[in-house]
């Protein structure tokens, strides 16, 4: 009499191919977030290099601070007065937004004299660009 069906052996092989298939979405996908998280923050660092450079072409200086994180607190937005909690609404920046990995991580605005730093981190490589980076007049870099 034959019976049909599968074979515990033929069970336990699909089980342990599901397993591994799942084991590489899971490492894929957590890949794929950080290089999300990565691009996310050099958006928001071209958005700040803008903001600052119209800030700059309107007050001839850049906004006054020393490690100023930005995203939260004193540094929610950015008027014609500079760094604001709050009351930006026809601004240069309304609402600046923090590092997606915040509190963990934070955008750090430095004033120079006629120039300016902010300094964020990366989680991986972009365009040869890894670990702490700077935003300076002339550009992102390490």
């Amino acid at each position: 009499m034959k019976k049909n069906g599968f074979t515990l052996i033929e069970l336990l092989v699909v089980i342990a191919i599901i397993g591994l298939l799942s084991t590489l979405a899971v490492v894929a996908l957590g890949s794929a977030k950080q290089k999300a998280r990565d691009a996310k923050r050099l958006s928001d660092l071209k958005q700040f290099q803008s903001a600052l450079e119209l800030y700059y072409s309107d007050k001839t200086d850049y906004p006054s601070g020393n490690s100023v994180v930005l995203g939260g607190g004193s540094a929610a937005c950015l008027n014609d007065q500079g760094w604001q909690a709050s009351g930006c609404a026809n601004s240069y920046m309304p609402n600046i937004p923090a590092d997606p990995e915040s509190p963990n991580a934070n955008y750090v605005y430095t004033k120079g004299a006629n120039t300016y730093t902010i300094t964020a981190s990366l989680e991986s490589n972009v365009n040869g660009l890894t670990g702490p980076i700077k935003v300076t007049p002339t550009g992102i870099g390490k």
